[in-house]
Protein backbone atom coordinates (compact mmCIF):
# COMPACT_ATOMS: atom_id res chain seq x y z
CA UNK A 1 0.00 0.00 0.00
CA UNK A 2 1.11 3.60 -1.09
CA UNK A 3 1.47 6.47 1.49
CA UNK A 4 0.53 8.66 -1.18
CA UNK A 5 -2.23 8.87 -2.88
CA UNK A 6 -2.64 12.23 -4.50
CA UNK A 7 -6.01 13.27 -3.49
CA UNK A 8 -5.07 15.62 -1.72
CA UNK A 9 -2.86 17.38 -4.29
CA UNK A 10 -5.85 19.92 -5.32
CA UNK A 11 -5.45 21.45 -1.33
CA UNK A 12 -8.82 19.00 0.13
CA UNK A 13 -9.23 16.33 1.96
CA UNK A 14 -11.16 13.80 3.23
CA UNK A 15 -12.18 12.59 6.54
CA UNK A 16 -13.16 9.14 7.49
CA UNK A 17 -16.82 9.88 6.87
CA UNK A 18 -15.90 10.70 2.95
CA UNK A 19 -16.76 14.44 2.89
CA UNK A 20 -14.12 16.38 1.53
CA UNK A 21 -13.07 19.87 2.85
CA UNK A 22 -10.46 22.30 2.20
CA UNK A 23 -6.72 21.53 4.03
CA UNK A 24 -7.23 24.68 5.67
CA UNK A 25 -10.88 23.92 7.19
CA UNK A 26 -11.14 24.26 11.28
CA UNK A 27 -11.40 20.06 12.00
CA UNK A 28 -8.14 19.69 9.88
CA UNK A 29 -6.44 23.08 12.25
CA UNK A 30 -8.05 21.30 15.07
CA UNK A 31 -6.69 17.98 14.10
CA UNK A 32 -3.03 19.00 13.24
CA UNK A 33 -2.93 20.95 16.64
CA UNK A 34 -3.92 17.82 18.38
CA UNK A 35 -1.31 15.74 16.41
CA UNK A 36 1.70 18.47 16.53
CA UNK A 37 0.92 18.07 20.51
CA UNK A 38 1.48 14.31 20.40
CA UNK A 39 4.48 14.63 18.37
CA UNK A 40 5.86 17.15 21.18
CA UNK A 41 5.26 14.81 23.60
CA UNK A 42 6.79 11.97 21.65
CA UNK A 43 9.66 14.70 21.85
CA UNK A 44 9.73 15.31 25.24
CA UNK A 45 9.73 11.71 25.86
CA UNK A 46 12.59 10.92 24.85
CA UNK A 47 14.17 13.15 27.14
CA UNK A 48 12.66 12.07 30.46
CA UNK A 49 14.57 10.59 33.28
CA UNK A 50 11.64 9.71 35.30
CA UNK A 51 9.52 6.18 35.06
CA UNK A 52 6.81 7.44 36.01
CA UNK A 53 6.92 10.79 34.11
CA UNK A 54 7.81 8.48 30.84
CA UNK A 55 4.61 6.33 31.37
CA UNK A 56 2.50 8.64 32.00
CA UNK A 57 3.33 10.48 28.98
CA UNK A 58 2.64 7.68 27.21
CA UNK A 59 -0.38 7.17 28.32
CA UNK A 60 -1.20 10.94 27.23
CA UNK A 61 -0.07 9.96 23.62
CA UNK A 62 -2.71 7.21 23.26
CA UNK A 63 -5.18 9.54 25.14
CA UNK A 64 -4.55 12.35 21.97
CA UNK A 65 -4.57 9.88 19.46
CA UNK A 66 -8.08 8.85 20.74
CA UNK A 67 -9.26 13.38 20.60
CA UNK A 68 -7.63 12.88 17.09
CA UNK A 69 -9.43 10.20 15.80
CA UNK A 70 -12.63 11.41 17.54
CA UNK A 71 -12.39 14.93 15.15
CA UNK A 72 -11.22 12.31 12.40
CA UNK A 73 -14.65 10.19 12.00
CA UNK A 74 -16.65 13.56 11.51
CA UNK A 75 -19.79 12.05 12.99
CA UNK A 76 -19.69 9.18 12.04
CA UNK A 77 -20.76 6.23 14.45
CA UNK A 78 -17.77 4.25 15.27
CA UNK A 79 -17.39 2.69 18.88
CA UNK A 80 -13.68 4.68 19.70
CA UNK A 81 -14.80 4.43 23.45
CA UNK A 82 -15.23 7.73 25.49
CA UNK A 83 -13.56 10.07 27.55
CA UNK A 84 -15.22 10.76 31.42
CA UNK A 85 -14.62 12.21 34.45
CA UNK A 86 -12.07 9.34 35.48
CA UNK A 87 -9.67 10.99 32.01
CA UNK A 88 -9.59 14.32 33.55
CA UNK A 89 -8.98 12.64 37.20
CA UNK A 90 -5.99 10.88 35.94
CA UNK A 91 -4.40 14.13 34.91
CA UNK A 92 -5.35 15.75 37.96
CA UNK A 93 -3.89 13.24 40.24
CA UNK A 94 -0.56 13.75 38.42
CA UNK A 95 -0.69 17.40 38.48
CA UNK A 96 -0.96 17.10 42.58
CA UNK A 97 1.57 14.11 42.47
CA UNK A 98 4.19 16.89 41.23
CA UNK A 99 2.93 19.57 43.12
CA UNK A 100 3.75 17.78 46.56
CA UNK A 101 6.97 18.22 45.79
CA UNK A 102 7.23 21.73 44.72
CA UNK A 103 7.41 25.21 46.57
CA UNK A 104 4.35 27.32 46.22
CA UNK A 105 4.17 29.40 43.16
CA UNK A 106 4.43 33.23 44.24
CA UNK A 107 6.07 34.95 41.02
CA UNK A 108 5.47 34.29 37.52
CA UNK A 109 8.81 31.60 35.85
CA UNK A 110 9.76 31.90 32.20
CA UNK A 111 10.02 28.73 30.20
CA UNK A 112 13.13 27.11 29.95
CA UNK A 113 16.09 26.09 32.51
CA UNK A 114 16.64 23.41 30.65
CA UNK A 115 16.22 21.47 27.04
CA UNK A 116 13.95 19.00 28.61
CA UNK A 117 12.26 22.00 30.79
CA UNK A 118 11.22 24.16 27.42
CA UNK A 119 10.54 20.96 25.96
CA UNK A 120 7.48 20.81 28.71
CA UNK A 121 6.83 24.15 28.29
CA UNK A 122 6.36 23.76 24.24
CA UNK A 123 3.67 20.87 25.14
CA UNK A 124 2.09 23.11 27.31
CA UNK A 125 1.77 26.02 24.47
CA UNK A 126 0.71 23.84 22.06
CA UNK A 127 -1.73 22.16 24.15
CA UNK A 128 -3.48 25.66 24.48
CA UNK A 129 -3.43 25.79 20.91
CA UNK A 130 -5.47 22.65 20.28
CA UNK A 131 -7.46 23.40 23.32
CA UNK A 132 -8.99 26.54 21.39
CA UNK A 133 -9.00 24.68 18.12
CA UNK A 134 -11.40 21.71 19.46
CA UNK A 135 -14.30 24.29 20.75
CA UNK A 136 -17.26 23.76 18.48
CA UNK A 137 -15.91 20.70 16.83
CA UNK A 138 -18.47 18.00 16.16
CA UNK A 139 -17.82 15.08 18.42
CA UNK A 140 -15.58 16.34 20.96
CA UNK A 141 -17.88 16.70 24.33
CA UNK A 142 -17.07 18.98 27.33
CA UNK A 143 -14.65 15.88 29.07
CA UNK A 144 -12.15 16.18 25.95
CA UNK A 145 -12.61 20.29 26.65
CA UNK A 146 -11.93 19.28 30.76
CA UNK A 147 -8.89 16.79 29.54
CA UNK A 148 -7.20 19.31 27.66
CA UNK A 149 -7.53 21.95 30.17
CA UNK A 150 -5.87 20.39 32.90
CA UNK A 151 -3.49 18.94 30.28
CA UNK A 152 -1.91 22.37 29.70
CA UNK A 153 -2.15 23.11 33.56
CA UNK A 154 -0.21 19.34 33.74
CA UNK A 155 2.68 20.62 31.12
CA UNK A 156 3.17 23.57 33.35
CA UNK A 157 3.50 21.74 36.75
CA UNK A 158 5.51 19.32 34.93
CA UNK A 159 8.23 21.84 33.73
CA UNK A 160 8.62 23.08 37.30
CA UNK A 161 8.81 19.70 38.41
CA UNK A 162 11.51 18.71 35.95
CA UNK A 163 13.31 21.66 36.68
CA UNK A 164 13.31 20.74 40.63
CA UNK A 165 14.34 16.80 39.96
CA UNK A 166 17.39 18.45 37.77
CA UNK A 167 18.33 20.46 40.43
CA UNK A 168 17.80 23.77 38.72
CA UNK A 169 16.17 26.79 39.49
CA UNK A 170 13.07 28.62 38.04
CA UNK A 171 13.66 31.77 36.49
CA UNK A 172 11.87 34.18 37.21
CA UNK A 173 10.11 37.27 35.09
CA UNK A 174 11.61 40.26 36.18
CA UNK A 175 9.77 43.39 35.37
CA UNK A 176 12.65 45.76 35.24
CA UNK A 177 14.21 43.43 32.65
CA UNK A 178 11.84 45.93 29.68
CA UNK A 179 13.60 49.22 31.43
Amino acid sequence: MKIYTGNGDQGTSNLFSGRSLPKNHHIFEAMGNVDELNSFVGQLIVKVNDETVFNFLKHLQHLLFFVGSKIAVDGVAIDLGTFSEKTCTLVETEIDRMTEELSPLTKFILPGGSETVAAAHICRTVCRRAERSLVGIEGIGAFELVFFNRLSDYFFVLGRYLLHKEGLTEIYWDKNAIQ
